[in-house]
Parts: structure tokens; C-alpha cells; sequence
């Protein structure tokens, strides 16, 4: 269904692909037999806060959560963007940079150019704070989390008819992100699928 991309698996269940989006999104075309109904607007799955006795504090910490806030709104406006065929990136550029940016412009381009939007559900789990390097020029956090885009399928976009795709890919995954604090935020500017079950 669609072409390689170097960092996410492929229609074919491999994991060296071109374009990190194309990984995901060929994870779900094959869902397409799921249930039916325009899901565009389903919120995206957080994990639960900690409770306020046990949740830890100080500038680390609250570096540490709006790393967190940013990632689950990055996949929000990731799920409202390939759902709009004539989507801009206005938003996602709110949570995105660099890499992780131009990987999913490049990727939802093509995506539309085809005739094709992506709706449903994105389920973000388990995220947590893997390393930082806040003393650098340029802050930086690294997470890890379970993506589940099982519930998140491509159709075409005039008739919301299903896509397909060979069953052999995963769908719910290890993925591992790089944000970075810029001037305007922090962004994404890497997310990589890993070749590992969650």
C-alpha cells in the first residue's frame, strides 16, 4: 500500500522502513475490516496522573510532565491532521519539529495525494521519561511508550471505504521519542517505532 520508511514497520512486518509515519500507518491499513463509524474526533488515550502524594516536584519534574503533555498532544494533533484530507499543520506544528515535522508532512502528503485520511484511535501507553539532558544548549528529553494504532485505520476519503493490507505488522509497539526545548516549546523532533511488542 504504501512506500518504505526507514523507521517503522513495514506492510511487510519489517522495521527498517523510509519515513517514520508510513511505519505506523501501514499498521493499520489492514484493520480496515474493524468496525465501522467515523471516528475523527476520538480523543487519544492518556495515562493516569500520579496521585499528589507520591508524584515527585521540582524544575526536572515539571520538565519531565509538560515532556509528557507535549507527547500525548502530539499525537492528537497527529490523528486530527491524517484525518483531514485538506489538513494544514498549523497545529501539529505546535508539537512537532525537525524530523518527526517533515516525516509526517511528507507522509500525510502522500497519504492524501492518494485519496486517502486516517481515522479512529491512536493509543499512547506507559510513556516515561527514559533520559535528559536538560544541561545542553538545546534541553532535551527522551521517552518511551506503547503505541497501539490498532483502532486507527486508513479509508478512502470520499466514500470512508476501507484500505487493506497484509496482516503481518504490528500494531501495538515500543516507540521511542526525542523532544527538544526550542524557543517556541517543546517539540518532538524524533519518534521511532522499535521493533518490539508492547
Amino acid at each position: 500500500m504504501t512506500r518504505q520508511s526507514t523507521t517503522g514497520p513495514l506492510a511487510s512486518g519489517t522495521l527498517r522502513t523510509r519515513t517514520h509515519l508510513t511505519a505506523i500507518l501501514c499498521a493499520t491499513a489492514a484493520l480496515a475490516g474493524c468496525s465501522g463509524g467515523d471516528e475523527t474526533t476520538a480523543p487519544i488515550a492518556t495515562m493516569p496522573a500520579l496521585p499528589a502524594s507520591s508524584a515527585p516536584t521540582g524544575p526536572e519534574a515539571t520538565v519531565k510532565k509538560t515532556a509528557l503533555d507535549v507527547y500525548q498532544g502530539y499525537w492528537r494533533e497527529m490523528q486530527a491532521y491524517y484525518a483531514d484530507r485538506d489538513g494544514t499543520t498549523a497545529d501539529l506544528k505546535q508539537y512537532a519539529a525537525s524530523e518527526a515535522l517533515a516525516s509526517a508532512e511528507n507522509d500525510a502528503e502522500y497519504a492524501h495525494g492518494r485519496g486517502r485520511i486516517y481515522i479512529g484511535l491512536v493509543v499512547v501507553s506507559k510513556s516515561t521519561v527514559i533520559g535528559t539532558d536538560l544541561g545542553s544548549k538545546t534541553p532535551k528529553v527522551m521517552l518511551s511508550s506503547c503505541l497501539d494504532v490498532s483502532r486507527w485505520r486508513p479509508v478512502i476519503a470520499d466514500n470512508r471505504k476501507p484500505v487493506g493490507l497484509p496482516t503481518n505488522r504490528l500494531t501495538k509497539y515500543l516507540i521511542a521519542s526525542t523532544l527538544e526545548k526550542w524557543p517556541q516549546g517543546w517539540r518532538v523532533v524524533r519518534d521511532e517505532p522499535q521493533d518490539k511488542r508492547c
